[in-house]
């Protein structure tokens, strides 16, 4: 009997209070990229090896199986389940590349991408490539054995293993990098090692089955489990460890792995090349797969993926007209030589020459063009599906050929999407060099012929993939979508073998039921995603996590994923009269106020990687619009009438603020911040800004009007930070140096860029008139450009105000009118560099960068993975949990780091950043003003 209560109680006093029973966090956590739709009994979220292993202890005390999630980023169901759902928290992200960057060790947690950065200026790279690398993470990608569009089948995770550190569901740790951890698991689990041999043995004495594994695995397959490694090695630690490799969590826990690096070339070409249909385009293919030591990659996207993509922001830039049934093959090729790159593009067109394309194709060298090229590639699965119909489920399978049969099973797949009713809207994409497709379709299953029609095309597609020698899925892993035809495609003898290698590592089916391995054959088509519809654009949202690595609340309270899927699921239970949906409507609704609301930080950072542009900021600011009280609006209509005095006010809060702020006080500060949401205080909290704002008129040719930053003229730098100057003072000393008169509008005092009143739509658009004509009278009609001194603060007045006023953030101001005046002795230390969220959205992160450089002979170091620090304005007072937990990574990084000091151009991010690192970090201005003399 499973005890999933009295699972409950234990973990929560091991994992202090880190296992979740209410429905709004089973639901969300229970988001996942697959086209499955599973509410998790309990959710934990764990830290470390020890809890994993504890968890596995209540596992088999109370018989309650264990499903392990990394990014969610899988498709086929296998982080999906509704028993106890494992998150993993950020203490997982560790790497370590050897001294000779021949292999790099990486933490379960480590996303893709991140391993590719720290690789690339060694010229290095992983293997696997799935165009889900920038948000999968490790655990993930070798759970799946993923591969992708470069790496085949010699580079995939499988074939790059050099070591692995797994924890078995009896709790022992096997580390086959470390002989000492060898040693000790081969006596104490001498009958699990035998029982794996025995296997072995009985796939060598089956002539037939040994010709069957070797075959299949030329090509891509992950349909059951690694089989192969059963022929491929005779050791059993290597057996063991490769088992493991596409096991997708359902005979341990992966908790690192070492893998070999493969070359990054360092030159690269690309090509576009489009055909009359899709026939055209695989004899092509098969054509280019004579020359894979010249090709690294051949993707093929037909007319539908190209329709469905053209509709976004600059494809039509990339994509010419594109006439129906036309299809695209996009080419890499990459060599350490750039004249021995040439060569093999040379070699390319001569070999496809006879094969006319549909429009000119398109060859390059340049990586910022072909780059974009890949952005359409990398995002065809969200932005396809993206395009459903409403109401409809997103359904993607992955099937492989050998490349000699793939026009022809190319051909038989469009015979059944024509038998199933989905030849209109059916898409075909994928890795055409490895014969490896992919296809979406989306059926609406509420509808009983759809649901049929999805029903048959599974399963008929399963046999004649199957028929025809291919792998039925061939890198998203098996999942729950084909476990039910796992013995279609390999037979009874092999499927025996699948069976008995889950029986031998999990004999009580514990760790992830009903993957790869299933007695229910209907698994495939229970349990799919039915989503509301909740208006607007994030109908468009196919939840694929690309958002969440730039979320700040992620994993603290929601994602932008989970913050759909949350207001989806509280419209499908509005849309019922039951009482126990409306009980779980009001659940969700109350959580709502905290969890979708109060910690987004409303940054937009989630739009800058989602494929398809979604804002989900947007929930969270529609909230407070919508919520927005009357006694709120009459406060923001007097602030916006009597700015000055509430500036005013601001300054004395702090000045009062600054007299109690102690170690014991601030400590009292949290407290009653949960109790009575009061505001915190911070050891870095700036003191009062005193500095008188008055014009500079040095006798200068040229001015610039100082749009200085309602926040900024409360704020003067607190008593730990290296220079005490208020940020007017330095920009006025930069000025003078750069012989630049300053002007401050008239009404300095009593201006607001306007972000304070975003909830009040109606005192927004009067505070919007009211800076207009403050603007038209300091800058003489136009006459001068304007500068403003706050991250936020510029873009949201670059934003309102671009086509009234020449508007520079002053990081860009600096770079392009003050540096260039100055004569600057740049520093030898290495400093850290933070460019707040709103100018990364302004694209001002290679300007902070060049100002930087310009000031300092050391090192630049930025940590790339806080996207947004979470402070968001007031929030870091309010809502100060946001921001601690979204520097957490930051925080680690800094302190393991040389650097003591630290740049940005954000006087509130500053304050949340300098306590993480527990260094000053001011604007950087403070650096180019010390660095710096006029020119003579």
């Amino acid at each position: 009997m499973q005890d999933y209560k009295g699972f409950y109680k234990a973990a929560f006093k091991l994992f202090d209070g880190r296992v979740y029973k209410d429905y709004l966090r089973r639901f969300c956590y229970g988001v996942e990229a697959s086209c499955y739709s599973y509410v998790p009994k309990l959710v934990l979220m764990l830290k470390s090896e020890s809890e994993i292993i504890k968890a596995f202890e209540l596992s088999r005390k109370f018989n309650t199986p264990l499903c392990f999630r990394g990014a969610g980023t899988s498709l086929s169901g296998q982080s999906s389940c509704d028993t106890v759902l494992v998150c993993l928290d950020f203490c997982w992200d560790h790497m370590k590349v050897n001294s000779d960057a021949s292999s790099i060790t990486l933490g379960c947690g480590v996303i893709g991408e991140n391993a590719n950065k720290a690789l690339k200026p060694l010229g290095k790279k992983i293997g696997p490539d799935p165009a889900t690398i920038a948000a999968a993470q490790i655990g993930g990608i070798v759970n799946n054995n993923s591969s992708g569009m470069c790496c085949g089948v010699k580079q995939n995770s499988y074939n790059t293993l050099k070591s692995i550190r797994v924890i078995l569901g009896d709790g022992t740790i096997l580390d086959s990098s470390d002989a000492l951890s060898v040693a000790s698991f081969k006596i104490s689990h001498k009958e699990l090692i035998d029982k794996v041999l025995n296997l072995r043995s009985e796939i060598i004495n089956d002539k037939e089955l040994c010709e069957l594994i070797k075959r299949k695995y030329k090509i891509k397959n992950t349909t059951g489990y690694s089989i192969n490694a059963l022929l491929d090695y005779s050791d059993p630690i290597d057996i063991i460890t490769h088992l493991f490799i596409g096991s997708e969590g359902t005979l341990g826990f992966v908790s690192s792995v070492e893998l070999e690096c493969v070359d990054d070339e360092k030159y690269k070409a690309c090509a576009l090349l489009f055909y009359d249909n899709i026939l055209k385009a695989a004899k092509v293919v098969e054509i280019l797969a004579k020359f894979e030591d010249d090709i690294s990659s051949a993707e093929i996207m037909d007319y539908g993926s190209l329709k469905a993509a053209s509709k976004f922001k600059g494809v039509d830039q990339i994509l010419p007209d594109i006439n129906e049934g036309e299809v695209c093959i996009l080419i890499q090729s990459q060599n350490n030589n750039e004249k021995l790159l040439k060569e093999q593009v040379d070699k390319i067109k001569n070999a496809i020459k006879d094969y006319p394309t549909s429009h000119k194709a398109k060859f390059s060298f340049d990586e910022s063009e072909f780059a974009n090229w890949w952005k359409i590639r990398k995002g065809i699965f969200p932005i396809a599906a993206s395009a459903k119909r409403p109401g409809s489920s997103v359904i993607t399978e992955d099937i492989c050929f050998e490349i000699k049969d793939l026009g022809e099973r190319i051909k038989k797949l469009q015979e059944l999407f024509d038998k199933h009713g989905f030849k209109d809207s059916a898409i075909i994409f994928g890795h055409a060099l490895a014969g490896n497709l992919h296809f979406i379709i989306t059926p609406n299953l509420s509808q009983n012929v759809e649901f049929q029609n999805f029903s048959n095309l599974v399963k008929d597609m399963s046999i004649m993939v199957s028929n025809f020698g291919g792998s039925i899925k061939a890198e998203h892993g098996t999942g729950r979508m084909v476990a039910p035809f796992v013995e279609l495609e390999w037979g009874a003898k092999a499927y025996a073998i699948n069976k008995k290698i889950k029986e031998i590592f999990d004999p009580h089916t514990l760790i992830n039921p009903d993957v790869i391995i299933s007695d229910d054959k209907d698994i495939f088509k229970k349990n799919i995603k039915q989503s509301a519809l909740i208006g607007n654009e994030f109908d468009e949202c196919v939840e694929c996590g690309f958002c969440e690595k730039n979320c700040p609340s992620n994993k603290l309270t929601l994602s932008p994923r989970q913050r759909i899927a949350l207001k989806r699921e509280m419209q499908r239970l509005g849309s019922l009269n039951d009482k126990a949906s409306k009980k779980l409507l009001k659940e969700l609704k109350d959580g709502a106020k905290y969890f979708l609301n109060e910690s987004c930080a409303a940054c937009s950072m989630c739009e800058e990687l989602c494929p398809v542009g979604i804002n989900t900021a947007n929930l969270a600011l529609n909230e407070r619009k919508a919520n927005a009280s009357d006694f709120s609006k009459k406060t923001a209509e007097l602030a916006k009438a009597n700015f000055s005095l509430a500036l005013n006010g601001a300054k004395f809060a702090l000045s009062a603020a600054n007299l109690l702020n102690s170690n014991s006080i601030r400590k009292l500060s949290f407290k009653a911040n949960l109790a009575i949401k009061t505001p915190v205080l911070k050891e870095y909290l700036p003191r009062k800004n005193s500095y008188k704002l008055r014009d500079k008129n040095y006798g200068f040719d040229e001015s610039v009007v100082y749009f200085s930053s309602c926040l900024n003229r409360a704020f003067a730098p607190n008593k730990n930070l290296n220079d005490k100057r208020p940020i007017q003072e330095v920009f006025e000393s930069l000025c003078k140096k750069a012989k630049i008169n300053v002007i401050y509008p008239e009404q300095i005092d009593d201006i607001c860029c306007g972000k304070i009143f975003t909830n009040y739509l109606d005192t927004k658009e009067l505070n919007r008139a009211k800076n207009i004509d403050i603007l038209k009278e300091a800058t003489d009609d136009g006459k001068y450009p304007v500068v403003i001194d706050h991250g936020a603060c510029s873009y949201e007045l670059i934003k309102s105000l671009k086509d009234r006023f020449e508007i520079y953030d002053l990081s860009e101001y600096l770079l392009k009118f003050i540096s260039t005046r100055l004569s600057i002795v740049p520093i030898n230390d290495a400093i850290g560099l933070y460019t707040m969220c709103a100018s990364k959205k302004l694209g001002l992160e290679d300007t902070m960068m060049s100002l930087a450089k310009l000031c300092t002979k050391g090192q630049v170091i930025v940590h790339s993975d806080t996207a947004c620090c979470g402070f968001a304005g007031y929030k870091g007072f309010f809502t100060p949990q946001l921001n601690i937990h979204a520097t957490t990574k930051f925080k680690r990084f800094y302190k393991n780091s040389a650097i003591n000091i630290g740049f940005s151009n954000s006087s509130t991010c500053e304050i949340g950043l300098s306590e993480a690192s527990s260094f000053s970090w001011q604007h950087i201005a403070y650096l180019l003003d010390s660095v710096s003399i006029s020119q003579k």
